[in-house]
């Protein structure tokens, strides 16, 4: 069973509901109150959520962190009872989370690039840039 970290629901919930301007202190806020009905499973009952609850699962849900489903159960008296499931959409998450740490990681990747270049290569590209070709050397 895969679990999710309250990092990585941040991180996830920055990249959708943040760019529509949520602050970072909101979104940490709604991470809590997430992850306080999920904890770690991977769904919820509908039955358990009040109005304003299901409000912010259906923007939740809307963002794609969310999904439901429904099971139909057979009652004795013969009446048929739907049950509604919210499901905690984990791998969206995750790869949500992920992109911006494989972001970091490129960005890393890219400065090594730098790190490699010798200090007497610097120096010569330094003396270049200050010395185009045509003009005369500074003193």
């Amino acid at each position: 069973m895969t679990v999710v970290t309250m990092q990585q629901v941040e991180k996830a919930l920055k990249k959708t509901v943040g760019k529509k301007g949520m602050s970072d202190p909101e979104i940490k806020n709604l991470a809590e109150y997430v992850m306080s009905f999920f904890g770690y499973t991977d769904e919820v009952i509908d039955n358990k959520l009040t109005s304003e609850d299901r409000d912010v699962f259906y923007m939740l849900e809307e963002e794609g962190l969310l999904t439901t489903t429904q099971e139909e159960v057979l009652l004795r008296k013969g009446k048929l009872w739907r049950i509604h499931y919210w499901i905690l959409k984990k791998d969206q998450i995750i790869r949500l989370a992920r992109s911006d740490e494989e972001a970091v990681e490129s960005r890393d990747a890219a400065a090594d690039v730098y790190d490699q270049v010798s200090d007497e290569e610097w120096s010569r590209h330094k003396q270049s840039t200050a010395n185009p070709p045509g003009t005369p050397p500074t003193r």
